[in-house]
């Protein structure tokens, strides 16, 4: 039992290992990249060149030992046909389609020698054990890097060698060539679907790190057209109250100049042409038929009514608001009344059960708003693991337009808090938002 513990962390060690090299080798590298090019270790990087190193230093004395002593070829030409069949592999590990090139045409080569060597008889003929099994490691550097219309090409090549040359002398040949054949055609069929597994997990990867980029952007851009679509609603009652208050000035102060009437009369107008701007453009934003967004924008007064729903979808939740706040800019009553709003609807959605705290304080010139739940209920499951990302997105949109800050972050007891402080004086500048990282 007391082991258990380090060699899972082993297992889950040398499972990423393996994946990591797995990732590596098919990789997709430029035209000369040797194999492993793009890994992150210089020793895998290295590892190429080690492992056909070490088959040349295996394979090239067993070659020319066995031409001289089995075969009964000269020596000379045995080292240069050992050396010729062999040495290609380090090229392969960076050039796989050259080197097979050479080493085809060296095995054939090979293979023409041995018909005039007096020990052929009774030995494989026209592939040695030893072509064979640089072959197929020839074969696992061409699959990994050369696309299926190539391998498709390389495969028939093999076997066309192998049956022209068994034409050629028909007694001498074991049968050998259908062994490479077969063997070859399943090396490179295996190492050709990882090259293409692999290709397609990086290219879902890169979709999905792209549609989370768009989707980010979307949430960002819905979120601020919600806000000003909600702010329109604010500036309006502004610039109505300004219509109103210049049109009736004349009737309501007695003795004004002429100069003062038109004066009022100017700003009238240009408040009702800013009104209709702001319709014009109310007209584009609610362009999708939104019919909810014309209901009377809410504020921290029915803020008790967002915690009562939230009790009844079963989350504890308790306010702490002060009666009298004083007067608020509607732009940050409003702005408070939709970070609250959606701090308890995450509650509900991803901590069922979650004892939850609203605060909302007024200090000096500045208006606090504080949500903290607690962890959540035992066994209760989510609504939602995964969620569109407009609630963080709209507090922080919010609470950046209003100049105000924003913290929000984990608990050490598993809970989750959302805490803004708004700016009560008209004309602050927008301020940075904090967020502590999950």
């Amino acid at each position: 039992m007391t082991t258990a513990p380090p060699l899972t962390r082993a297992l889950r060690r040398a499972r990423a290992a393996l994946q990591a090299l797995g990732s590596a080798v098919t990789a997709p590298a430029g035209p000369g990249a040797p194999l492993l090019a793009r890994a992150s270790s210089p020793w895998l990087r290295l590892l190429p060149y080690g492992v056909a190193f070490a088959f040349v230093a295996s394979l090239l004395p067993v070659t020319v030992a066995v031409l001289v002593n089995d075969y009964q070829v000269n020596g000379a030409l045995a080292g240069a046909l050992g050396t010729a069949q062999t040495a290609p592999l380090l090229l392969a590990v960076s050039r796989p389609l050259q080197a097979w090139c050479v080493v085809l045409a060296a095995d054939v080569l090979g293979a023409l020698v041995l018909l005039g060597a007096e020990g052929v008889a009774g030995r494989s003929w026209p592939w040695t054990p030893m072509i064979v099994v640089g072959y197929l490691a020839l074969m696992v550097a061409v699959g990994l890097r050369e696309p299926r219309r190539t391998l498709l090409g390389v495969w028939l090549a093999t076997g066309g060698a192998g049956f022209v040359l068994e034409l050629v002398s028909q007694d001498r040949s074991d049968g050998i060539h259908l062994l490479l054949f077969v063997l070859s055609g399943a090396v490179l069929l295996l190492t050709a679907s990882l090259r293409e597994r692999g290709d397609a997990q990086r290219r879902l990867v890169e979709q999905e790190t792209i549609s989370e980029a768009e989707r980010a952007r979307r949430t960002l851009l819905e979120e601020r057209a919600r806000i000003a679509r909600e702010l329109h609603d604010v500036v309006a009652h502004h610039m109505s109250v300004i219509t109103v208050q210049a049109d009736s000035a004349p009737y309501r102060i007695e003795g004004l100049p002429d100069a003062a009437r038109e004066e009022f009369s100017t700003i009238a107008g240009s408040a009702r042409e800013s009104l209709a701007e702001m319709r014009r453009l109310l007209a584009v934003l609610r362009s999708d038929g939104s019919e909810g967004e014309r209901a009377p924008q809410p504020g921290l007064e029915r803020v008790q009514q967002l915690v009562e729903a939230t009790v009844r979808a079963g989350v504890p939740a308790e306010l702490s608001m002060p009666a009298g706040l004083g007067p608020v800019p509607q732009a940050v009553d409003l702005s408070a009344y939709r970070i609250v709003q959606e701090a308890l609807a995450n509650v509900v959605r991803h901590a069922p059960g979650a004892p939850t705290r609203v605060s909302v304080t007024r200090a000096e010139d500045r208006l606090t708003v504080l949500v903290v739940n607690g962890p959540p209920e035992a066994g209760g499951s989510p609504l939602e693991t995964t969620g569109t990302g407009h609630g963080l997105v709209g507090m922080r949109e919010r609470v950046r337009l209003t100049g105000g800050t924003l913290d929000t972050g984990p608990l050490p007891d598993g809970g989750f808090r959302v805490a803004a402080s708004l700016p009560l004086a008209p004309g602050s500048e927008p301020g940075p938002d904090t967020e502590e990282p999950a």
